[in-house]
């Protein structure tokens, strides 16, 4: 028989009264996308505990995900996510200025509100020109407007951005409240470097000339990245080496060899049972701290064979999420002196948003018997489950060369074959996992690591369903699963415009909640982050960024101590292009080599997974509220 049901009843959906639900530290609390959502963490635990996170894909968005670690956003191994929002997507603009239709969250009595942003005077690009009010207002119609934008949730209820007093003063007016608003303007274009900022497609795929921190990009292909120091910067705090070289490496392995034989001098790995063994060398520092990462399996439900709500539910039965664990998991927590557990929210690390009864009990391989044959299904003559003489064949994604998922296949496709579903590995390159396949939904069932920003947003861009790419929105959206639950959506929406934090918890968890009911994916651990660098090579606060969902993005305080003139970083993935709002997004390693460390933003993120403003604006943004 089934898994027994619940019924809940979602909340009712309210818009709430102000913008300040993600300005009080409530981004802190949610997760990420892209890979990995900050909202749940609970920031200050011990690193070594399993309620860490680090691989982080999806590569995801806002949650990027990425290969092992994006994010909302995506990215590599962790597929993104992507940008500080994570994973997102949302309804598409229309005309000249990218109006849009305004979210469904708040409704047509939501109050509205307006953000003044004031940038700093000394604010300028890599060419001197000033960062103004008209590149503000590109990024949101590029977002909101260019085919195949990833992260369009939160710019979709903005009606206007404009200049106030001056062009240094960006005036945003939002048909309703949105919470989470310091997840925007993260990764700010320069108006003047497209030719139209209702589609920037076509632009920046191998070169990214721009830049308002501390480097510009002076060299891109797929072998290297080769950054310098951006002579035009106007910080107290400019970039302290020379070069800064970023490398591809093919896999963990590959990037422990390269610090052991001081090829580079930093990696950020995806933590496994043999790093810390690997790296016993004096001059190897380790650095293992808790973040924002969680892995998972996930089930494509648009078309293929888990558009079967029954045969989906079977197969996700018939999956011991604890023998995953004992056999994958374990040893890795071990090699750490770490307990780790079992992660039971569904897409978001433990912390307030997390539901206390959420995926329970999820193995029952009786039950999932009797669940296909009361449906019509029987076993073929080679032991497969068939319906009208099909037996599916179930196509399973991975990145290729990520040892752990690779040894999860080779360790659960003999046990799901034994209980009659017909899987077999069909993996890829990062690249073509996190920047192709999870944005078109072209596979059947995935395992990657998600990254989240410090708000649960990112969930609204990873699981509604109006970020389900699809034709009618110009393939916008980071809904890679296909779900769609209208009122899991409705509930997420809401959360996004609801000021009052108990009210956002209930409808989180409600839309959480729904996902376990509708088998969208099946959660397994909160992953740690890690780093490692060569103190005879690198110096400088190197350990300070490892929990942030912006990861090492303080390497231009790094120091080069070998007197090479340059810093070397090893990276586990390698993004396929250099557009920061289509797919190529959709990767952590992308938002984490390119786009974090060249595009300026009014919010960046903390290690302690909190918003804080950056030098590119001159006091905290302010909010005011519409009357009525």
């Amino acid at each position: 028989m089934s898994k027994k049901r619940r019924t809940r009843a979602f909340v009712a959906l309210t818009a709430g009264l102000a913008l300040i639900a993600a300005a009080c530290g409530d981004d802190d609390d949610e997760p990420a996308a892209s890979d990995a959502a900050p909202a749940a963490t609970d920031a200050g635990t011990d690193p070594t505990t399993a309620e860490t996170t680090a691989d982080t894909p999806v590569d995801t968005a806002s949650a990027t995900t990425t290969g092992d670690s994006g994010a909302v956003t995506t990215t590599g191994d962790t597929g993104t996510t992507t940008g500080d929002t994570g994973t997102t997507t949302g309804d598409t603009g229309t005309g000249d200025t990218g109006s849009s239709t305004p979210g469904t969250g708040g409704g047509e009595d939501a109050p509205g509100a307006t953000l003044t942003i004031n940038l700093a005077e000394e604010a300028v690009w890599e060419d001197g020109s000033p960062i103004t009010a008209a590149d503000l207002e590109c990024t949101w119609q590029a977002s909101l407007n260019t085919p195949g934008s990833i992260s369009t949730v939160g710019y979709d209820r903005i009606s206007a951005v404009e200049a106030g007093e001056s062009d240094k003063q960006v005036i945003v007016t939002f048909d309703e409240v949105f919470g989470p608003y310091k997840t925007l303007f993260n990764a700010i274009i320069k108006a003047a470097a497209v030719a139209d900022c209702n589609d920037i497609s076509g632009d920046f795929a191998t070169e990214l000339p721009i830049s308002g921190r501390q480097y510009i990009l002076q060299e891109w292909s797929e072998s290297q990245s080769v950054m310098v120091p951006n002579e035009s910067y106007w910080g107290d705090d400019p970039a302290l080496t020379e070069t800064v070289v970023m490398v591809p490496q093919i896999d963990t392995d590959t990037e422990i060899a390269s610090i052991l034989a001081g090829q580079v001098d930093y990696i950020y790995p995806q933590f496994g049972d043999a790093l810390g063994t690997a790296l016993q060398d004096p001059n190897i520092e380790l650095d293992i701290q808790s973040g924002g990462d969680y892995e998972a399996f996930y089930f494509q439900q648009l078309d293929g064979p888990f558009a079967d709500p029954v045969f989906r539910e079977a197969f996700s039965m018939s999956i011991d999420r604890q023998a995953v664990f004992d056999q994958i998991y374990a040893p890795i927590f071990a090699s750490a002196d770490a307990e780790g557990e079992l992660l039971n929210c569904g897409p978001i690390v433990q912390g307030p948003y997390c539901p206390e009864d959420n995926f329970q009990d999820t193995f029952d391989l009786e039950g999932a018997t009797a669940l296909l044959e009361g449906d019509g299904w029987e076993r073929d003559g080679s032991g497969f489950w068939a319906k009208d003489g099909e037996a599916p064949e179930i196509r399973w994604m991975i990145n290729a060369g990520n040892s752990r998922r690779e040894n999860t296949q080779a360790f659960l496709i003999p046990l799901l074959a034994e209980a009659g579903f017909n899987v077999v590995a069909d993996n890829c390159e990062a690249e073509c996992v996190f920047q192709q396949r999870l944005p078109s939904l072209d596979y059947d069932f995935a395992m990657y690591i998600s990254t989240a920003p410090p708000d649960p947003t990112y969930l609204t861009a990873a699981f509604t369903c109006a970020q389900v790419p699809s034709e009618e929105n110009n393939n916008q959206g980071q809904n890679s699963q296909g779900w769609c639950n209208e009122e899991a959506s409705a509930a997420l929406e809401a959360a996004d415009v609801t000021a009052d934090e108990e009210e956002r918890v209930e409808l989180v968890q409600s839309a959480l909640l729904a996902m376990d009911e509708d088998n969208v994916l099946l959660p397994l651990v909160n992953y740690p982050k890690s780093g490692a660098w060569r103190t005879d090579k690198v110096g400088g606060p190197l350990g300070e960024q490892t929990a942030n969902f912006r990861a090492w993005n303080n390497f231009h305080q790094w120091e080069d101590l070998d007197g090479d003139g340059q810093l070397v970083i090893g990276a586990e993935q390698w993004p396929g292009c250099l557009n920061p709002v289509t797919e190529c997004a959709n990767s952590s390693w992308y938002v984490w080599t390119v786009s974090f460390p060249l595009l300026p933003g009014v919010w960046d993120t903390s290690a302690d997974q909190a918003f804080e403003i950056t030098n590119l604006v001159t006091e905290e943004p302010t909010v005011e509220l519409e009357e009525g």
